[in-house]
């Protein structure tokens, strides 16, 4: 049982970027515990675009532009690139953080050569350390599975599941098809595993608020949890689902009540699905629950010394920025506040729209106005519907040759928002630490150093 623990009370760029709070020359203090927290596909413009809708909506800006401002933390870039490409997916990217070495896309902790890597969570957890997963996508999804699995396909979940089991204490998200024995091809009631092996295991909001155990599975939807701005609209997902912050907090303070060493990942990975569909409400939305997440985390560690905090991504999306719009760019800031009438998902509005069997373009310019708060143009209702039915649309740009593709710029044209394109990107990410040890992710960090830095400082 754990007891409870008292919670504690990005303009600058790479100048300063060793400040850490350290004095020159003075040996550097010991790391008892990390929370590595993943932006998961987050482009680095999405952070000037995140202060500008939290003041927006919320009259206040964000903590990560605030980290950036702490002369206390580092900051710096990120090389993400994967072992056969200059775009990294998921996958390699948690594997280079999560086992040192560059792999294939689409592997996880498995090199071009077929030889396996032991991942992070094995090698600490041989060292008495207690593991953490917290994640917006299923659990077993290639992020978190970075840390903690091998399998040389990222899509089988089934395989990625049992390795957790006594090797992660702490694992929160969706994906509970992959530890039910109904859903599973293989039948095996992994759930049931998991808890005669001590682990509380819940599916309810209200269950994780009132869990006790030290160790928790926690899986509160069959796939990928809901889009936080899907889920503030609907009181009943609401009432199941917890959001990322809840997650944390409760991962955290299992950690933090314990005097062994800890990793902890955090992952907002919505944001890069909502980019993959070039959704900039869906994006936002996700991106600043993120944002509250690490707000909470900051405060929880605020009265340690022996914490480190890691805040990052693994790759860009799309890159959405916003766009001049009107005589001399004077329209940009009004089309911006026109993302807050958006109250739902493209991932909803597309799913409603199967469900109407694509009947009118009244019924889909209906959809469209009740969900994003603009109304589609006849042509481009029609050409939407033709893209939807796999008839050929003119689209120059095959990236955007997709339904996405299409309503992220008949959006843009009422939010000012751009997209490059519907998948990930090759850009550095931005990379930000607080706490002991935090200049060693300052300057240009290569995504492999992360595992070599995490293994010597909780070894």
């Amino acid at each position: 049982m754990i007891k409870g623990v008292t919670l504690g009370g990005a303009a600058a760029w790479l100048t300063g970027s060793c400040a850490t709070g350290e004095k020159p020359g003075k040996v550097p203090k010991q790391v008892t515990g990390v929370v590595f927290m993943v932006s998961d596909g987050m482009s680095p413009g999405v952070l000037t675009l995140a202060e500008a809708y939290s003041k927006l909506t919320r009259n206040r800006g964000t903590q990560w532009w605030s980290l950036l401002n702490d002369p206390k933390a580092a900051r710096g870039l990120m090389d993400t690139a994967s072992s056969n490409s200059m775009v990294t997916d998921s996958a390699a990217a948690s594997s280079a953080w999560g086992g040192g070495h560059r792999v294939n896309n689409g592997s996880i902790n498995v090199l071009p050569n077929g030889k396996e890597i032991e991942p992070i969570a094995a090698i600490l957890k041989k060292r008495g350390a207690r593991i953490g997963l917290v994640t917006t996508a299923t659990v077993t999804h290639a992020t978190p599975a970075g840390f903690a699995s091998v399998i040389s396909k990222r899509t089988d979940e089934d395989a990625i599941a049992p390795q957790y089991l006594d090797r992660v204490d702490v694992i929160l998200g969706g994906g509970s098809g992959h530890f039910s024995g109904k859903d599973r091809a293989d039948q095996r009631d992994l759930a049931g595993d998991f808890k005669k092996a001590g682990y509380g295991v819940i599916n309810h909001r209200g269950a994780l608020l009132a869990a006790r155990e030290e160790k928790l599975l926690g899986t509160f939807t069959r796939g990928h949890l809901p889009f936080s701005i899907d889920r503030n609209q609907n009181t009943a997902l609401a009432t199941v689902v917890p959001t990322l912050t809840e997650m944390a907090q409760a991962a955290l303070t299992r950690f933090l009540a314990s005097k062994k060493p800890f990793l902890l990942q955090v992952e907002g990975a919505r944001i890069d699905h909502a980019a993959h569909l070039n959704d900039i409400g869906a994006l936002l939305n996700d991106q600043l629950a993120f944002d509250d997440a690490l707000s909470a985390v900051i405060a929880m560690i605020g009265q340690r010394n022996d914490i480190l905090l890691v805040v990052t991504s693994d790759h860009g999306n799309g890159n959405p920025g916003l766009n001049g719009m009107g005589n001399a760019y004077t329209e940009s800031t009004q089309h911006f506040a026109n993302i807050v009438k958006m109250k739902a998902s493209h991932e909803r509005l597309f799913a409603d729209w199967e469900n109407l069997n694509h009947s009118s373009v009244a019924q889909l310019t209906d959809l469209i106005q009740r969900g994003l708060g603009f109304t589609l143009k006849p042509d481009q209702a029609h050409a939407l519907i033709d893209i939807f039915e796999k008839n050929p649309v003119v689209e120059w740009s095959e990236q955007l040759s997709k339904p996405e593709g299409l309503l992220g710029q008949f959006a843009g044209n009422h939010t000012g928002i751009g997209w490059t394109g519907t998948t990930h990107t090759s850009d550095p990410t931005l990379i930000s630490a607080i706490g002991p040890q935090a200049k060693r992710f300052s300057g240009m960090v290569k995504n492999t150093d992360v595992f070599s830095n995490l293994i010597e400082m909780l070894g």
